[in-house]
């Protein structure tokens, strides 16, 4: 028995074209992020999803709903799936943070415990869209031999692929560069010494058309 999961990384926004930062501000997919969400829903159709979460951002709701009108289902809405808050950063390009915080985004990018000012930090992400994973293992009994697809951000997936693999905090960072309306995939299964108990693999990381 084992139960794929599916993390989906919403479609391009025009914040992601002009490498602006937008955490959890609600920005709307480009028209080129919508054609790589039917792109995606394409690439997942054949994949056995009977279940799709999505962050309550409208960039990967809207996402979400191509999916799940492909595949005929419905869109559970969980904002824990949400992106990383960024605080003071949100809604400046990656120059700005730059030019304001020499150094920051690097510190941010390598230290999973560091925060933005007034923002949250990578192991925080994880903890919070860890708890849906887990709600859905003990509560989704229609898993088991089929796929969870959950359609969410960037950093999220990120964090979330990382905790549940269960890496040191200081190997978070293996995990980056997720294209738009690309997936990271893994699979529980029970764990050979205690099959109480589940163990994640990955299958692939930032696989998609992009």
């Amino acid at each position: 028995m084992q139960r794929r999961l599916i993390l989906l990384r919403h479609g391009e926004t025009l914040y992601n074209a002009t490498r602006r930062m937008q955490g959890q501000l609600d920005t709307e997919l480009s028209e080129r992020g919508r054609a790589q969400a039917h792109a995606a829903a394409e690439d997942l159709r054949h994949l056995g999803i009977n279940k799709i979460v999505s962050s309550d951002l409208i960039r990967a709701k809207d996402t979400a709903d191509v999916v799940a009108a492909d595949l005929d289902l419905e869109v559970v809405v969980d904002k824990r799936l949400r992106e990383t808050h960024l605080g003071q950063w949100q809604g400046k390009t990656h120059e700005e943070v730059d030019t304001a915080h020499d150094g920051a985004r690097a510190l941010w990018r390598t230290d999973p415990t560091w925060a933005p000012p007034e923002g949250e930090s990578r192991i925080d992400v994880a903890q919070r869209s860890r708890e849906v994973v887990m709600e859905l293992m003990r509560d989704h009994d229609e898993w088991d031999n089929a796929a969870v697809l959950l359609v969410a951000h960037g950093g999220t997936i990120a964090a979330l692929t990382a905790t549940l693999l269960g890496l040191q905090v200081s190997q978070y960072p293996l995990f980056k560069g997720l294209g738009n309306a690309n997936t990271s995939r893994l699979v529980a299964m029970p764990r050979i010494d205690d099959d109480t108990k589940t163990q994640w693999y990955i299958e692939a990381w930032n696989r998609g058309r992009n």
